[in-house]
């Protein structure tokens, strides 16, 4: 028996020790040490997940036990066969084994308890359940594995009830049992620890938890399949959606070669969910329905019941709704409901809900909307504002649009509280995903009334909202993750010069070493945060234009729409199908991608350019009717984002991500920054022209060339900035914003680092292309080196929108640092700069068009 409770503790340690108890009680024909070593190495198989190889060590065991009349470890035998027959999804056989284990002649005590717990959990009777692991964990004769295994149940159980605390003190006992017991049952709490902080929306921590679960789970040999499976489900909750469909895939794959179909059909269901949220209706149909016909074998009726719920998701998601789905869809959520799972439940009336408006049953539609914002009330903070938005959805059913409005406020209101405690920016700008919903029904509502400084506030309440939390600066959190990471970026640009191929090997370190950097802003807490940047009213916006005007642009389905802030008025243009501006939109940028390296076309894309440009400006400019001489402030929405603000309008114009970012740049302070830094990174011509060109129009400036302009020199210099220009090639990375960065000599700065290091220098000039082209988010959040920079307190910035040739900028560059040394503004600086350029060189015309300030310094 040593054996097999040290295997049960920790079975990376122990499974030899069984192996070698089966090896000596074979030689020495002892039957019963046989059995009993059969049962434990059975026990180190299941925990390595080859539930398949286990289930055979056991059919042997009871063979002997049988033929032996060895009752006791009969039982015994039986009741861990249940356990991995269980887990291989065979519930009929798993209930025949506890069956025979409870009515033959040995004693199955707290053990059989336990599983018949586990059995009925697993079928969704989650009551029975709960009273049977109460009474193991009662039970002075149950060993301690199962006595904390049956407190990381009920933790589970708990939470599926909405009673996080209740859960987290059963987590707590059982990590005190785990001292008893060993490595894997502090895994498991670890795990389920994970799972319950996520559940009560502190994800953050959840992510902690996990990643010390893997740790664990590792220590004691255990596979991650089932860490995998419900990491997904938390990846989901971030909108970490590529990284979530990655973790359920792989545990799919794990549970399925091991046969553990129990929870491989979880991981499918986890699939599912990650590629609904990303659009992928067809796929999330797919996994959705492969995983009910497991459900359905394993008797699991509340799974069952989930999958029905997302099939009608995917159906909503692409308009093919059986006639019958919503009968359907209306059972499950009853069903989930009564099983005492009030999350699945909210979510499930909410489908519902949906559902029937579809096909034109409001009033059935209400009482499910209804009924979801009342299961939600008392849950995380997630929950509630999914139930905001299904009472929103009644109210919009039952035209009462103040009502809607109420609801689609404390929805967002409860997400910006969510957002608030989560440690990254790219975690926040993807939490705004949560409350695409909601901004919309907002929108549409005061659009329908017409009131354009209603309009302009809702649209402030979810534009670049995570930029609007700064959480301190932390240098030295992945200070040796970011060196490694640069330290691979080198190899990989040595390699490309040198092959033209970019090695796999050092692609997969390159992407391991981002996980590692990503995950450890994920699961940082926020102490404290910068409340600087928060919304303004119209009526302080409006004391902030001195002679500017303010436009901040809007669409809603496919229309597009924008509010004039004027220094007496405020209006309302609507402007029309988005369509047309980014098919112009994208010609354009074409053409300048070409025209930056001139050739036998350079006419032909000349003209494109200027067409597109005549287009856009009769498209978004004309129609506002701003005087032409009026500085301009624009805020763009994430669909007319990337665009040449500069050219479209004849006066001085600056872009801000939210129109509270922009008054806060025109009141941050630049005292104690006044040292000016010029920066020329490697392989670019005139970048070291540039600098030295810049430089001689300031007294006292600090200039890094190659080979002195390395990262920690830069960052050194840029902390101590006033003035900052950066001459550098700029790499967007589209996938992961965070890591766009700035080549220098050393390797690559990027915009995670400039973060986390807290670095923003009152005004800055990025000299690099692509450096303003920001990655856009649901829910109007934009990412990348300018959103970075101003969230963290710079005032102005210029940067470019496409690729530019960096000799032909010398000449705009000095004329921009001529002004600013004059004491200009970024927007009036670059405006005047542009104006002396010979846009008969297709170089220059394109620096003309690309180049745009940013912020109000």
């Amino acid at each position: 028996m040593h054996a097999y409770d040290g295997v049960a503790g920790d079975p990376g340690r122990f499974a030899p020790v069984a192996a070698a108890v089966v090896r000596e009680a074979r030689r020495a024909a002892d039957v019963e040490a046989l059995v009993v070593g059969l049962r434990a190495r059975a026990w180190a198989e299941r925990a390595r997940r080859q539930n398949v190889r286990a289930r055979r060590l056991l059919d042997e065991a009871v063979r002997l036990a049988q033929r032996a009349g060895l009752t006791e470890r009969l039982t015994e035998l039986l009741v861990s066969r249940a356990a991995i027959t269980l887990e291989l999804g065979r519930v009929a056989a798993a209930l025949r084994d506890l069956d025979r284990a409870g009515s033959g002649n040995g004693n199955p005590g707290p053990h059989l308890e336990f599983m018949r717990a586990v059995l009925l959990h697993n079928l969704g009777r989650l009551g029975p359940a709960a009273e049977a692991y109460h009474r193991v964990l009662a039970d002075p004769g149950a060993t301690r594995d199962n006595q904390g295994s049956a407190a990381t149940n009920l933790a589970l159980i708990a939470a599926d009830r909405g009673r996080f605390e209740e859960s987290l003190r059963y987590l707590d006992h059982a990590e005190r049992l785990a001292a008893e017991v060993g490595v894997s049952l502090y895994a498991f709490a670890a795990q389920n620890r994970g799972i319950v902080l996520a559940q009560a929306g502190r994800l953050t921590e959840s992510v902690a938890q996990f990643d010390r679960a893997v740790a664990l789970f590792t220590e004691a040999g255990v596979p991650l399949g089932e860490h995998l499976m419900e990491h997904a489900d938390v990846l989901i909750e971030l909108r970490l959606l590529p990284e979530a469909r990655e973790a359920a895939a792989g545990a799919a794959a794990e549970l399925d070669s091991g046969g553990v179909q129990l929870m491989a059909a979880e991981a499918r269901l986890a699939l599912a969910r990650a590629a609904l949220l990303a659009g992928d209706a067809g796929t999330a149909r797919d996994e959705a329905e492969y995983a009910a016909a497991l459900f359905r074998r394993q008797r699991r009726t509340p799974w069952v019941a989930r999958t029905v719920v997302l099939v009608a998701e995917a159906s909503l998601l692409d308009g093919s709704v059986p006639r019958e789905l919503l009968a359907r869809t209306r059972r499950a959520a009853g069903f989930l409901e009564r099983a005492g799972m009030p999350s699945a439940a909210a979510a499930a009336h909410l489908v519902a809900g949906r559902l029937a408006a579809q096909v034109q049953r409001p009033a059935l539609a209400q009482r499910y909307f209804r009924r979801a914002g009342e299961l939600a009330q008392r849950d995380s903070v997630l929950l509630r504002v999914r139930g905001r938005l299904a009472v929103a959805h009644a109210e919009r059913l039952a035209g009462r649009d103040e009502l809607v409005l109420r609801h689609c406020r404390a929805g967002l209101a409860d997400l910006a509280r969510h957002r608030e405690a989560l440690g990254s920016t790219e975690l926040r700008a993807l939490a705004s995903g949560h409350g695409v919903e909601l901004g919309r029904m907002g929108l549409e509502v005061l659009l329908r009334a017409g009131s354009a400084q209603r309009v302009l506030r809702w649209m402030e309440r979810t534009r670049a909202a995570a930029l609007l939390t700064v959480e301190p600066p932390a240098p030295e959190a992945v200070r040796d993750e970011l060196a490694e990471l640069r330290a691979v970026h080198l190899e990989l640009a040595q390699a490309l010069r040198e092959t033209g191929v970019e090695p796999a090997g050092l692609r997969a370190r390159q992407a391991a070493a981002e996980a590692r950097v990503r995950r450890a802003t994920w699961r940082r807490t926020v102490t404290s945060v910068d409340h600087t940047a928060q919304l303004r009213s119209v009526a302080q916006l409006r004391q902030q234009l001195g002679g500017s005007v303010l436009v901040s642009f809007g669409s809603l389905r496919d229309q597009l729409f924008a509010v004039v802030l004027q220094p007496r008025t405020t209006r309302l243009v609507r402007l029309g199908p988005i369509a047309p501006l980014q098919f112009e939109r994208d010609a354009l940028l074409f053409a300048l991608r070409r025209l930056a390296r001139p050739g036998r076309t350079s006419g032909t894309m000349r003209a494109s350019a200027e067409h597109a440009l005549r287009r856009l400006t009769e498209l978004l400019v004309e129609p506002l009717e701003v005087p032409a001489d009026v500085p301009l402030i624009v805020v763009p929405s994430s669909r007319t984002s990337r665009l040449p603000w500069s050219v479209l309008h004849r006066g001085p114009v600056l872009v801000a991500p939210s129109a509270a970012l922009w008054a806060r740049t025109r009141e941050t302070d630049p005292v104690g920054r006044d040292e000016v830094v010029l920066v020329a990174g490697p392989r670019l011509d005139g970048a070291v022209d540039e600098v030295a060109a810049v430089g001689g129009l300031y007294r006292a400036a600090t200039v890094l060339s190659p080979p002195a302009s390395t990262v920690a020199a830069t960052v050194a210099a840029l902390g101590r900035a006033g003035l900052a220009h950066l001459a550098c090639h700029g790499r967007l990375r589209a996938d992961n914003p965070s890591f766009s960065a700035l080549e220098l000599v050393d390797g690559q700065l990027t915009v995670h680092e400039l973060d986390r290091r807290g670095i923003a220098p009152h005004r800055v000039v990025l000299a690099a292309c692509d450096s303003a082209a920001e990655v856009g988010f649901d829910g109007d959040e934009l990412l990348g080196f300018v959103s970075a920079l101003l969230a963290r307190g710079t005032a102005g910035l210029v940067a470019s929108v496409v690729e530019v040739g960096d000799v032909e900028a010398v000449d705009l560059m000095r004329g921009l640092h001529q002004r600013l040394a004059r004491g200009d503004s970024m927007a009036a600086a670059l405006h005047t700069a542009r104006a002396a350029l010979d846009l008969a060189d297709p170089r220059q015309f394109v620096n003309w068009c690309a180049f745009t300030a940013y912020g109000a310094g």
